[in-house]
């Protein structure tokens, strides 16, 4: 029940809006002063203050100022007999919710009451899920707690409640398929299913009967009827990733599932009506295929009614540490390990990374690196971090400085050797032969330095 109060020297006012309210099922108490009604704000929490504007000693204004100091998230309207539009605007500016005359009309007064609790129930809401993800870790499955991220869960949470189409927009790796299960799994469409389908890893003459199914005998080695993903998806949410690599003639079969609900099985000659909330996602810049004619531009604003920008890994730093040590627990526990952290310097080795393949590539230098990783603690030594078109093992000697902790040096010179042969096996094309005499040493001992090394 939502509390309101009521601050007005005129008793008959009073009484009037207490039986009013009371009525409308609101928990109602007065007050006959800003005085009385302030001392009362310091005892009790309330979602709505109701205040006269011309009162003694202090009027509506001032005890606006000072009730928003006491009491911030309580909302506030004026109510005056003579409305000024000065008056309203330095209301407003001074945080009141509304400004209404005396003289109103009750549906409308009534109304602006139920639309000023709703909206003070969705900031308290939102306000209390941020306070919550400000410590937190992790949404569903996504993992993170910097200011970016944080923002993207409050994000989803809203587009959660709606049933608007939304276009997930991110770098290839920073998660823009667990964004859009985070968005089913808080809908109200949770209990139906979620199908996910990449739009750029189907051949065209498949895509289309996996998005739209087929009826027997429409092709060769059509023996049965089969439902396509749009129709087992009815009801619940349908996610299509990299949906810019759909080919014009399913863009435009697509686009008639957005705009009128119905789609045809390949062969088939009957509508089939879908309720199915459409998740795209992309890595490729749209409005760009737009104008080179790529992407149809209608298509387009049907399935952006929503976009959710996923930030990179390198704009989100604070959340490394946090993802490493994720990433170091599910591989220790999948492979049975004892690992429990990364070092120290470890840890520096990645936070300078600018991480291309975002937090995809964290996981996977992180699996490999515990399936490497003999100790109990990951070592910089088995963090394999890739660099230009190669792959390379860390390299404490380009850090610019000695680690407190001093280095292997044996682990350095292996690195060192590998790396030379690497090169010189990569610029002779593979040809350990002609790798030998880059490197200046005789083909045997080159068998045996790459047999040593385990390459």
């Amino acid at each position: 029940m939502a509390t309101i109060l009521v601050v007005d020297d005129d008793k008959g006012m009073r009484e009037f809006l207490d039986i009013m309210l009371t009525r409308e099922g609101y928990d109602v108490r007065c007050a006959s002063s800003a005085a009385e009604a302030l001392n009362s704000c310091r005892k009790h929490s309330y979602d709505l203050i109701l205040t006269d504007l011309k009162m003694p000693k202090m009027d509506g204004l001032e005890f606006l100022k000072v009730v928003k100091e006491i009491s911030p998230e309580s909302l506030v309207i004026l109510i005056t007999a003579y409305a000024s539009g000065d008056t309203a605007v330095r209301a407003m500016k001074d945080g009141a919710y509304d400004y209404i005359e005396k003289n109103f009309n009750l549906e409308e007064f009534t109304a602006t009451i139920r639309n000023a609790l709703e909206s003070n129930g969705r900031m308290r809401n939102d306000a209390k899920f941020l306070r919550e993800m400000e410590n937190a870790v992790s949404f569903g499955e996504i993992i993170g707690k910097s200011r970016e991220m944080v923002k993207v869960y409050s994000l989803i949470k809203k587009v959660a409640e709606t049933t608007a189409n939304v276009l997930i927009l991110g770098e290839s790796g920073t998660g823009k398929e667990l964004v859009a299960k985070a968005i089913h799994a808080n809908s109200p469409r949770k209990e139906k299913p979620f199908v996910a389908i990449n739009c750029g890893g189907i051949p065209e003459n498949l895509l289309e009967s996996e998005l739209f199914g087929y009826q027997k005998g429409s092709f060769t080695g059509a023996y049965a009827d089969k439902a396509g993903l749009f129709e087992i998806a009815r009801g619940g949410t349908i996610f299509l990733d990299e949906v810019g690599e759909l080919p014009p003639v399913l863009q435009v079969k697509l686009l008639r599932v957005v705009q009128e609900k119905t789609f045809l099985r390949i062969g088939g000659t009957e509508n089939i009506r879908v309720d199915v909330r459409i998740i795209s996602a992309t890595n490729r810049n749209l409005e760009e295929m737009i104008r080179k004619g790529e992407f149809r531009e209608d298509l387009y604003y049907r399935l952006n009614v929503i976009p959710v920008r996923i930030p990179p890994l390198r704009e989100r730093k604070e959340d490394i540490a946090i993802l490493t040590r994720f990433f170091i627990e599910k591989y220790a526990r999948e492979f049975g390990k004892g690992i429990k952290n990364i070092s120290n310097y470890g840890l520096e080795l990645l936070m300078e990374y600018s991480f291309p393949g975002n937090v995809r590539e964290l996981e996977n230098i992180i699996e490999r690196s515990v399936a490497l990783e003999q100790s109990s603690i990951v070592l910089p030594e088995n963090l394999v971090i890739s660099k230009g078109n190669s792959e390379e093992q860390a390299d404490v000697s380009k850090m610019g400085q000695f680690p407190d902790q001093g280095i292997n040096l044996n682990t350095e010179m292996a690195r060192f050797e590998r790396d030379m042969i690497e090169k010189a096996l990569e610029k002779s094309n593979g040809s350990k032969t002609r790798a030998a005499e880059l490197l200046q040493v005789s083909f045997d001992s080159l068998r045996y330095r790459i047999e040593k090394l385990g390459m």
